[in-house]
């Protein structure tokens, strides 16, 4: 946890501004990200860098991506800064302060966003004039992404188009909050809808019923026994704080009445794989289950049940080189060899994927994030600026 510190001269007006005017904007995952958005690419604009926009399929949200060319005009090559716009929900949270409005208490700058991962962002975009100053033989890319909190749903988008206009960056560093630490590897996330649908009844005739919040509960119980299956016998990766893959159901609706047998029920699980692991055995080994053993029971009360899985949001794992270049720069720069890696995902992966190497690295810490209160502190951000004012001067 961060001692509070007096405000460093390091963090300066600029970086505040930006803060302030990047937690202004609620970006929760339901809203646009459009305001926040067109703000930066105007910004970028204003000092001669065109940023181009990905939207979505409602175009209500945006990605958006930005070179900063080197010297010489070059636009290939080069290290992407990346973060993403969208926020989770103050719904329910008791703030001492609006969330929404950054505030500044013992050497801390709170508000919603402020670590999870709007800091990082107001740093970079604080220092894009002394990027464009400095003599870089290589270009510095910025992306900024939306709807990361709900899975990682917008960055695909982005890189896609990425891949599509042939720009190739040499590695990306993901500004999520680490504590200023390098984080070489995060585990895969992979979340499902599951609807069970049976046959309605009154509830004083059982046998003319098919209850789908009960064989719901037999898949539920199967996710969970896959679960424990896991923590028993791994495989197992040390260096995580949770060191084997897990499996959680994690929202239930059913049933209508207390008296009526119920014809539905629908129910969210997820589970964290560690990099290693095939998230599509995970998977094949549920709907297994249903097919070879929940949907037989349920047939032979009411042929017409059925089982419908539906996949949902996703993003896979990071399991980063330590030959890559991007890591041994970022190692150097922090001054930091230790080994790190983390049960939370990050877009990192999905980065990794398209052949970019990638590591975690960004100001706060993760149990600071997406709570009543959530703040940075001052110090983690000064850090984040001279890591990234090195990361610009080491091209």
């Amino acid at each position: 946890m961060d001692t509070p510190t007096q405000a460093s001269p390091e963090v300066d007006s600029q970086t505040r501004a930006w803060l302030e005017k990047l937690v202004a904007f609620d970006t929760t995952s339901r809203n646009s990200n459009l305001a926040l958005i067109e703000t930066v690419r105007d910004a970028l604009a204003g000092q001669g860098i065109a940023a181009t926009l990905v939207h979505n399929a409602g175009r209500n949200k945006a990605n958006l991506f930005a070179t900063l060319p080197a010297h010489d005009g070059g636009t290939q090559g080069g290290i992407v800064l990346s973060g993403h716009t969208d926020v989770v929900p103050v719904d329910g949270q008791d703030w001492s302060s609006d969330p929404f409005v950054v505030q500044e208490r013992d050497g801390r700058l709170y508000g919603r966003g402020t670590c999870d991962m709007k800091g990082f962002i107001a740093a970079a975009l604080a220092l894009v004039p002394e990027f464009l100053a400095m003599p870089r033989k290589k270009p510095l890319h910025l992306a900024l992404s939306y709807d990361e909190e709900i899975g990682c749903a917008g960055a695909p988008y982005l890189l896609a188009d990425l891949r599509e206009r042939g720009i190739r960056p040499e590695g990306c560093v993901v500004g999520e909050p680490t504590g200023m630490q390098v984080v070489v590897a995060h585990k895969g996330i992979n979340v499902f809808r599951c609807r069970v649908h049976g046959k309605a009844a009154h509830s004083s005739l059982t046998t003319q019923g098919c209850n789908a919040i009960e064989h719901a509960a037999r898949l539920i119980c199967h996710i969970r026994d896959l679960a424990d299956a896991y923590r028993a016998n791994g495989p197992y990766d040390t260096f995580y704080d949770v060191p084997f893959s897990t499996l959680t159901t994690n929202q239930i609706q059913g049933g209508i009445a207390v008296n009526t047998i119920p014809d539905a029920c629908e129910f969210s699980y997820e589970f964290r794989n560690l990099p290693g692991m095939s998230p599509q055995d995970i998977q094949a080994d549920i709907q297994r289950y249903v097919s070879e053993q929940l949907l037989p029971r349920m047939r032979a009360e009411f042929p017409e049940a059925r089982v419908d899985i539906e996949a949902g949001a996703a993003a896979p794992g990071l399991e980063a080189s330590e030959q890559a270049a991007i890591t041994s720069l970022v190692r150097a720069l922090t001054r930091d060899t230790a080994t790190r890696k983390v049960a939370y995902a990050t877009e990192a992966g999905l980065f990794q994927g398209i052949g970019i190497p990638t590591v975690v690295c960004g100001p706060g810490h993760i149990v600071q994030a997406h709570k009543p209160d959530e703040y940075v502190a001052l110090d983690q951000l000064a850090a984040c600026i001279g890591f990234l004012r090195r990361i610009g001067q080491s091209l």
